[in-house]
């Protein structure tokens, strides 16, 4: 821990900072505009003024003290930017191919995977993506990928290319399910941070909270490829 950790630890005890700088300092300036606008709209909205200058306090605690009560509960610490690596195993009730095809047709990703806000195919094998930090912001980070294997109906693997501000990789294995009924899916999904300074944005991409936003996506996607009737995924995507 450093000097300005022992700093803020000391001054708040019991609240040992498990948040970012730049997410520090975005609480902040949050909490003051709200403060400043219960004061300006008071007399105006006096009950939202109130609620407002409560929720701009907490938030300015938030970043000044760099403790956040949510993160402490889910045993997150926002303070360090770790490598995402994802693995599941999952079963959907769909044949292997039309479930392939679904992966397969990367521009589609991010109508199941809603990290990702774009995926643009500029060739065959070579694929544009961006992430959103966080999930529904305007701010993205983007990088170039390629298909390094590709087994129609059996495995799918990319990743990031050399140039590429951050590496991804991801490998999709698929199989027939126990029984012959539907497909299951060996799933494998990897972020990396870059050496050296990457940036606020793609520094917030690397926390234990985008990891479990993965996982959701994942997980959405059997929910997502059930939704339709054999042959219309692949149908659809063209």
């Amino acid at each position: 821990m450093d000097i300005t950790q022992n700093q803020h630890t000391e001054e708040h005890p019991g609240y040992a900072p498990n948040i970012s700088n730049f997410e520090r300092g975005l609480s902040i300036g949050i909490g003051a505009l709200l403060v400043y606008s219960a004061i300006t709209h008071f007399r105006k909205t006096p009950v939202r003024s109130v609620f407002r200058a409560a929720l701009g306090t907490a938030m300015a605690f938030r970043g000044a003290s760099g403790f956040c009560p949510i993160y402490d509960k889910l045993h997150v610490d926002g303070t360090k930017n770790e490598a995402v690596n994802f693995r599941t195993t999952l079963k959907v009730n769909k044949p292997r191919m039309e479930v392939y095809s679904a992966w397969r047709n990367l521009g589609t990703l991010p109508r199941f995977m809603k990290h990702l806000k774009n995926v643009t195919e500029t060739s065959k094998t070579r694929s544009h993506w961006e992430a959103k930090i966080p999930e529904g912001s305007p701010v993205s980070v983007s990088w170039d990928a390629e298909i390094v294997k590709d087994e129609p109906g059996t495995l799918l693997a990319w990743r990031s290319t050399e140039d590429s501000k951050l590496y991804n990789a991801g490998k999709i294995e698929f199989s027939d399910a126990l029984g012959g009924q539907g497909t299951e899916l060996k799933i494998t999904i990897i972020y990396h941070p870059p050496a050296g300074n990457i940036g606020a944005g793609a520094a917030k991409l690397f926390n234990p909270l985008f990891k479990k936003l993965i996982k959701d996506d994942v997980n959405g996607f059997k929910q997502y490829i059930e939704m339709f009737q054999a042959g219309s995924v692949a149908d659809g995507f063209r």
